[in-house]
């Protein structure tokens, strides 16, 4: 008898699910609607040992009623939203994407990067408007390439390896600071040199966010980093927009203590239409969606069927995110 797996989906997401069913073999995968009300819930995830379900804190009260649980497997790489010490005093451990999205958010935080060094919004927009290049404003000096920059990476995980090895050839200088001790095999394939927290922030030309929202993150750039980066720095955020205090960023980036910022997250996401950030013509903004690719889909997809099995034959599981 295959073990039982739940995964919190709507039904538009029907075919997701039948997808998982076909890449596994030890598990059946059987869908239920995050809407319903929670009693119902919980009696459809009877004798589940995994539970597929999104990085939110109503997740947190599912799982607590599901009697024999092991794992809340997520399809993303943040868990901030899940309450991983209650889950864990109730014998359930959880579980990441095992960096299936980090292709794709890498890439995207160098496209933020390219945006606002070569002003390509602006650059598409004034096209689309039909004034060719004259919306494309602004000295010389702002447009910058990568050659002999300095790109401070913070959090050199999946992500943030990601876009230092794809940064390799670009003629930039790679450095990274992390909490996580890394061997030296691992930092000369991602390229980057280890440097200290302070050395990034006072040296880089760019500073780049691939770190996870915990207690430890949380604003963790802030006015005393912001005062010390150069007034030519640039800031990309594509991990969590807590991670930076956004009242800092916005008056750092009104003063010129830093030049430009690259934003795929921000404190509250929809940001609000009368937040400075979104009419600042020094800020690129995305809306959240790094990861937004059918490769991402296809890899976290993968990755979850693969730690459900892994809790089917009693191994543990992998990526697992512990309470901070």
């Amino acid at each position: 008898m295959r073990a039982k797996a739940v995964v919190l989906l709507p039904e538009a997401a029907q075919t997701r699910v039948e997808e998982m069913n076909a890449l596994a073999r030890d598990v059946v995968f059987e869908r239920v609607d995050p809407r319903a009300d929670l009693a119902e819930i919980h009696a459809a995830c009877a004798g589940a040992e995994v539970l597929v379900a999104p990085n939110r804190p109503a997740t947190n009260d599912i799982a607590a009623g599901i009697e024999g649980l092991k794992l809340v497997q997520t399809f993303s790489a943040g868990t901030e939203g899940l309450d991983k010490a209650r889950l864990l005093n109730l014998g359930i451990q959880v579980a990441n994407c095992g960096g299936g999205n980090a292709a794709c958010v890498a890439e995207h935080a160098i496209g933020l990067l390219l945006m606002v060094n070569h002003k390509l919004d602006r650059q598409a927009a004034s096209v689309r408007a039909g004034r060719w290049s004259r919306d494309v404003t602004g000295p010389l000096t702002d447009f910058q390439t990568l050659t002999d920059k300095r790109i401070g990476i913070v959090g050199l995980g999946n992500i943030g390896s990601g876009v230092a090895r794809r940064l390799q050839t670009w003629g930039a200088e790679i450095v990274y600071h992390d909490v996580v001790a890394y061997d030296a095999d691992y930092e000369r394939q991602a390229g980057a040199r280890r440097i200290g927290r302070d050395e990034l922030f006072t040296t880089s030309d760019i500073v780049s966010l691939h770190v996870p929202l915990d207690a430890s993150t949380r604003a963790m750039v802030s006015t005393a980093e912001f005062r010390a980066m150069k007034p030519t720095a640039v800031l990309i955020n594509t991990c969590r927009g807590p991670v930076v205090d956004e009242a800092a960023l916005i008056h750092a980036l009104q003063t010129g203590e830093i030049f430009a910022a690259g934003l795929d997250v921000m404190e509250t996401e929809p940001i609000a239409a009368d937040n400075p950030l979104v009419t600042m013509p020094n800020v690129v903004l995305t809306p959240h969606l790094g990861s937004r690719a059918v490769e991402s889909t296809v890899s976290v997809t993968r990755n979850a069927v693969e730690n459900a099995e892994r809790i089917a034959r009693g191994e543990p599981p992998e990526w697992v995110v512990d309470p901070v």
